[in-house]
């Protein structure tokens, strides 16, 4: 089976010379390079070119589409060279073909898409051998690089994701995480008081994430850690999913028609539930965070627990404000990048961690988790953050903005480093169960409860 576990990488690119910041892009887009090729690498010819879902495209088509973002943005515009492949940009348009209908378009051949891969990127290297990093928005601190390894790296976890959803033997292989451990309380007060969401220093940050502006939080609890596969099956068993006064009305009527009964990848096995995981059937972990929930399954549990989810503001507020300074922190745990003390991140384990696993990275309020192991859904939909501009290009986030969208957080076992950090905002429809996401719950504070 192909390991699958990268090595860890700083995401900072502040306060370096041109040479280290050189040095630092090149290992990222390294980074991400390497991840892309493990995972078609894993499976033959036959495989990377079917289609494993109808929600996901083939993976070579997310191979060859990586390359040609990275053609683009900075062999084209940045490095203003020649093209190398002209004659695909539609066919590698995410906006002109839907996911369905990609299997029957002209696509790269495996060896053909890999051999454009390389010729890109030689050329990109020497693009950032020879471009000044500094002059224009879209090179300052090399974000144009910044963006396509982040790129990169976001269809590197939905190829992962399809690698779960393929059927026949498990090609990924990954160390377990470290073990849970017990925890101090269940739910933290996150007390109230305005705090600075989003960020205008983040140098690689995306124009969601942009500007940072002022928000007030009331007080409010939220859980010390995700909502784990145990405290799921207990909703499950109660008879949730039959119970219509948990749901709402988009939601019951979903999980009707497409006939939900429980998480995905959750099957009975005689009196015990087991999960499928990248090809392996394992027993349910009940100490691991539940994951491949929608957001509706979210909602229901939280409403059967008589609870709520955060809304995305709530989440950055428990995940970023230092309640003695009130300033706004980069992570949980401080100002430095992730590491691998910090949060399961980087697909360097194929599984979410147990509850507790990683007290390094607790917020300075104790709250767990809040980085890796699941993306957490919010109940915001996905909004601009006042003051918003779009930048470099309307197609990365404005067009998805409004009610269709539910905002998810965090990131997952699956994330990198590069595209997770405090403000890193995700999105997806509420009905999508395919995603490494869980959620963890919020109750509003009362008077008497606040100190």
């Amino acid at each position: 089976m192909t390991a699958v576990s990268q090595p860890w990488q700083p995401t900072d690119v502040e306060d370096h010379g041109p040479e280290q910041l050189r040095t630092r892009v090149a290992e990222a887009l390294v980074r991400s390079r390497d991840r892309s090729i493990a995972l078609t690498d894993a499976v033959d010819d036959d495989e990377v070119v079917r289609q494993h879902s109808k929600l996901m495209s083939p993976l070579i088509w997310d191979l060859a589409h990586v390359g040609n973002q990275e053609e683009l943005w900075l062999v084209r515009d940045v490095g203003g060279r020649e093209p190398v492949r002209q004659d695909i940009d539609e066919l590698y348009d995410a906006f002109k073909y839907a996911r369905s209908d990609r299997p029957g378009l002209p696509l790269l051949a495996p060896a053909e898409a890999r051999a454009y891969l390389r010729q890109v990127r030689d050329k990109v290297l020497d693009v950032l051998d020879h471009t000044p990093l500094e002059g224009s928005r879209l090179v300052d601190n090399a974000f144009a690089f910044g963006m396509i390894a982040q790129h990169e790296q976001q269809h590197d976890e939905t190829m992962l994701a399809t690698h779960q959803l393929r059927a026949g033997a498990p090609v990924l292989d990954a160390p377990p995480p470290p073990p849970g451990a017990s925890l101090a309380a269940a739910e933290v007060l996150v007390p109230a008081g305005p705090f600075t969401m989003g960020t205008s220093t983040e140098p690689w940050a995306l124009d969601n994430e942009r500007p940072a502006h002022t928000i007030d939080v009331p007080a409010f609890f939220l859980d010390t850690a995700p909502i784990t596969n145990g405290d799921y099956l207990r909703f499950l068993e109660s008879g949730g999913y039959d119970d219509q006064r948990w749901w709402s009305t988009p939601g019951w009527r979903h999980i009707r028609d497409a006939e939900i009964t429980a998480p995905r990848f959750w099957e009975r096995d005689g009196d015990r539930w087991v999960r499928l995981r990248f090809g392996v059937h394992q027993p349910l972990n009940r100490r691991e965070p539940v994951v491949h929930v929608s957001f509706h399954e979210a909602e229901a549990y939280a409403a059967w627990a008589g609870r709520r989810l955060p809304t995305e503001a709530e989440w950055e507020k428990a995940a970023r404000c230092d309640p003695s300074s009130g300033r706004s922190r980069r992570y949980p745990w401080g100002d430095d990048d992730p590491g691998p003390q910090h949060a399961n991140l980087g697909q360097r384990h194929l599984q979410p961690a147990e509850v507790g696993a990683y007290p390094a990275g607790a917020s300075l309020l104790d709250i767990q988790q809040l980085i890796g192991d699941v993306w957490e859904w919010t109940s915001s939909d996905f909004h601009a953050y006042p003051g918003f501009t779009v930048f470099p290009y309307a197609e990365y986030s404005q067009v998805f903005f409004g009610g269709d969208y539910k905002v998810l957080r965090g990131g997952s076992f699956g994330t990198d480093p590069v595209t997770c950090r405090g403000t890193f905002r995700n999105w997806d429809y509420p009905i999508r169960r395919q995603i490494f996401a869980g959620f963890r719950c919020a109750r509003d504070a009362r008077p008497d409860e606040i100190g």
